[in-house]
């Protein structure tokens, strides 16, 4: 059975810093995505960035510069460090892993909610102005 943990939301003033982490016990795929999304209230779920089995990273332009999406494979965790958190960065974070696309040129990941298939229970972020 897959679980997704996530852990490292709090409050914190604009400006500053936060690490999540998302602990995937029982995920054994060798090819994947992994990624991170966010929902606010009255809001639709936005894909915020994804992480492949190769490293090969993308982020929305909402956060380009200031999250960094990384793995630990030995632990199994994966991570979000956002920096210059904003107000509008305020959301439930959700962890989320699913299969690789493939197209002609090989297997990448797409942020669309749609696509994955295990989810986290998801950790609050709050950032005051």
């Amino acid at each position: 059975q897959v679980q997704l943990v996530e852990s490292g939301g709090g409050s914190v003033q604009a400006g500053g810093s936060l690490r999540l982490s998302c602990a995937a016990v029982g995920y054994t795929y060798t090819s994947y995505c992994m990624g991170w999304f966010r929902q606010a209230p009255g809001k639709e779920r936005e894909g915020v960035a994804t992480i492949d089995s190769d490293g090969m990273t993308s982020y929305a332009d909402s956060v380009k510069g200031r999250f960094t999406i990384s793995k630990d494979n030995a632990k199994n965790t994966l991570y979000l460090q956002m920096n210059s958190l904003k107000a509008e960065d305020t959301s439930m974070y959700y962890c989320a892993a699913g299969p690789l696309i493939w197209g002609d040129s090989g297997g990448y990941c797409v942020r669309d909610d749609s696509l994955f298939n295990y989810w986290g229970q998801g950790t609050q972020v709050t950032v005051s102005a």
